[in-house]
């Protein structure tokens, strides 16, 4: 059941948008919701793992400039549900442990690995990963004590918190779930689930196939039985001895 969280109760006034688009382009966009919506199968049977795509994000009561709004961002011990905006103080005080960013052209450097990651090593991410598809870059920064420090080799790297995978396919971010399945977009899932229709498909017409071959070997061993007994009740008819035949 998703749960409507409560707002704040306070008078000032909280945005709910930051007027930026959630992506600049298509390869981003594809990048952020496979990997919100990636995270939201993972996490499925957990109720108390909250994951959301560009949404405001609050970490201090009164002070509404001081936000952010990550591509992706993950808090583990809130519920799922749906929100306005993500206030800090509204969720028992806990921030964002693991956050994403899907660089665009309009991103600077000094955005994302000064600006941002300032904000998020301040208010107690745990977790901050970047990826740059124009230059194929990915980069992490794992917390240690009040600092967040970069992560030296991102391919192969395991997340402490989400325990998925992070690797560079063809040159191409792939995550990959703990049992080895890589995470998938919207066209790839639907392109699976026709794929496994078919299949299913495919494998109840081998079935039916099967069924009916096997009516009809048992109707031809019946005709068969059936004209065996009609040429012995001949012989006996004729006074002939069906064994002198080795019927």
């Amino acid at each position: 059941m998703i749960q409507q969280i409560t707002p704040t109760t306070d008078d000032i006034f909280y945005p709910e948008s930051d007027g930026k688009p959630m992506a600049d382009n298509t390869l981003q966009f594809e990048l952020i919701t496979t990997i919100k919506y990636g995270l939201e199968v993972h996490f499925k049977d957990e109720p108390n793992v909250f994951v959301a795509g560009d949404l405001l994000w609050y970490p201090i009561q009164g002070q509404p400039k001081i936000n952010q709004a990550p591509d992706v961002m993950v808090v583990i011990g809130r519920p799922k549900g749906h929100r306005r905006s993500y206030k800090t103080w509204v969720e028992d005080n806990l921030n964002p442990q693991v956050t994403f960013e899907i660089a665009s052209e309009t991103n600077t450097i000094k955005e994302l690995e000064e600006k941002k990651l300032k904000f998020y090593q301040t208010h107690g991410v745990e977790e901050y990963y970047l990826y740059d598809p124009d230059r194929t870059k990915l980069k992490g920064w794992l917390r240690s004590g009040k600092k967040l420090e970069p992560i030296p080799q991102m391919r192969g790297w395991v997340s402490p918190r989400l325990g998925i995978t992070f690797e560079l396919v063809a040159s191409q971010l792939v995550l990959y779930y703990p049992n080895g399945e890589p995470f998938a977009s919207y066209l790839e899932i639907s392109e699976q689930r026709d794929m496994a229709q078919q299949q299913a498909e495919l494998e109840r017409l081998a079935k039916e196939q099967e069924r009916q071959r096997a009516e009809q070997a048992e109707q031809a061993l019946e005709l068969e039985r059936t004209r065996m007994k009609a040429l012995l009740e001949q012989l006996k008819a004729k006074g002939i001895n069906p064994d002198d035949f080795n019927l």
